[in-house]
């Protein structure tokens, strides 16, 4: 990094960038609008280049703005990770954890990691992002997530990313209670049923089109629900058929309001992984946050 460049100049572009406008960021930083245009304006002469193209509704990032944001916020996470990583050690159990985990995961295994956690380090912020490991790469890349627990499949980012087998879990179709095709034993009974399932660039739910496939099946997946909430939710008030872990269709939460089918031709199992970058080191907070998810993952 240049000399020249000053962390309150990053923080700014930083700040503006993610918030699309110097109005929403002097809101989030307490800095004055004055302030954080004056920052952005050295910042955009030291480097000798345009960051920020101004609009009438805000700013948007030129190319060059948006690659060099991939690059000041992977370093002020990189700072914050630093500065909290010595926090922890010297045992000032502040800072934040930032992690990812997958729809299934969410609805049985976190919670009570993150009880046994709080309970033992009550000062710790905890962030945590839902959703399938095909909406976190880049936060991983960018070091604001520290890791997340989903599942995967091998491909590219095998080269960037740490993957530790944690468990396997059993998938199942499932409708509500009372759903006409409730006594069907095969796959092929359902084709005709509308489903409803998370988004196949997804891991698993990729396995399951290639499946599909390989079998000359196309069920109708006329609803994509990026949330296993939104999907569960929709599955219990309707007609939709979709495939989820049985951990979920068990979950008291849904007061019984689901089933799922006993098929003659079992679903492939989902394998989940601990994921974090290759080049990122975990502080002690976010490496005993890790192990509460093995221990806890091992005992299922």
């Amino acid at each position: 990094m240049s000399a020249n460049l000053k962390l309150h100049q990053l923080r700014a572009f930083v700040d503006v960038a993610r918030q699309g406008s110097i109005r929403a960021a002097s809101r989030l930083s307490g800095l004055s609008q004055p302030a954080l245009t004056k920052a952005i304006q050295e910042l955009e002469l030291t480097l000798g280049a345009r960051l920020f193209e101004r609009r009438q509704q805000g700013v948007t990032l030129t190319d060059i703005g948006d690659n060099f944001f991939q690059h000041a916020s992977l370093v002020l996470e990189e700072l914050r990770v630093a500065q909290e990583d010595i926090q922890q050690r010297l045992g000032l159990a502040g800072g934040r954890v930032n992690i990812g985990v997958g729809g299934s995961i969410a609805r049985t295994i976190m919670p009570h990691v993150i009880t046994q956690f709080h309970r033992e380090y009550p000062l710790v912020k905890v962030r945590i992002v839902e959703g399938q490991l095909v909406s976190m790469v880049q936060e991983l890349r960018q070091g604001e997530l520290d890791f997340t627990i989903n599942t995967y499949e091998k491909n590219h980012l095998d080269q960037e990313l740490i993957f530790e087998r944690l468990m396997e879990r059993d998938y199942q179709v499932v409708m509500r209670k009372g759903h006409p095709m409730a006594h069907a034993r095969s796959l092929a009974e359902l084709q005709h049923c509308d489903w409803t399932m998370p988004t196949p660039q997804g891991s698993y739910y990729r396995l399951l089109h290639d499946l599909f496939g390989e079998r000359g099946m196309a069920p109708q997946i006329v609803v994509t629900c990026e949330t296993f909430m939104a999907c569960t939710s929709l599955v219990a008030q309707s007609d939709f058929v979709s495939i989820i872990s049985r951990d979920v269709i068990e979950d008291p939460t849904h007061g019984g309001q689901l089933i799922s089918l006993e098929l003659d031709d079992p679903l492939p199992k989902a394998t989940f992984y601990l994921i974090q970058r290759k080049d990122a080191a975990l502080t002690p907070m976010s490496a005993y946050m890790a192990q509460l998810f093995r221990r806890h993952c091992q005992q299922r």
